[in-house]
């Protein structure tokens, strides 16, 4: 058993290149938008695990700029940081790709390149 889930949003264009890429590979998944579906604590609890905080807010998008200083000193707590996520899942850098298979730990990668995602599927 093996699956594979793409969050995001579809207008951001580093999600669409992820889309086309998967798709042009023949690659099935499930895509999740996040600003229609939302995100749980859960689900970004599981990404926690595999991959680092800042390497999952994007401090250079316009939602990040759109912050107070306090929200922003925030995301340092872990648990502040989640919920800002859950509140504001455009401050999480796109897309995430979360892979499970069978029992394994899932593998998490966050953003987008073909060269980033063709070791994944060899």
């Amino acid at each position: 058993m093996h699956s594979l889930v793409l969050y995001g949003i579809p207008n951001c264009d580093t999600v669409k290149k992820a889309r086309t890429w998967l798709q042009e590979q023949g690659i099935a998944f499930t895509f999740h938008d996040f600003k229609k579906n939302g995100l749980d604590r859960q689900t970004i609890q599981t990404w926690l695990r595999h991959t680092d905080l800042d390497i999952l807010i994007n401090r250079k998008g316009t939602t990040w700029r759109a912050l107070t200083d306090q929200q922003k000193n925030s995301v340092s707590d872990v648990d502040a940081a989640i919920e800002l996520m859950i509140a504001s899942p455009s401050v999480i850098k796109r897309p995430v790709l979360q892979m499970q298979i069978e029992s394994a730990a899932p593998h998490i990668e966050v953003g987008f390149s073909a060269q980033q995602y063709q070791p994944l599927f060899k």
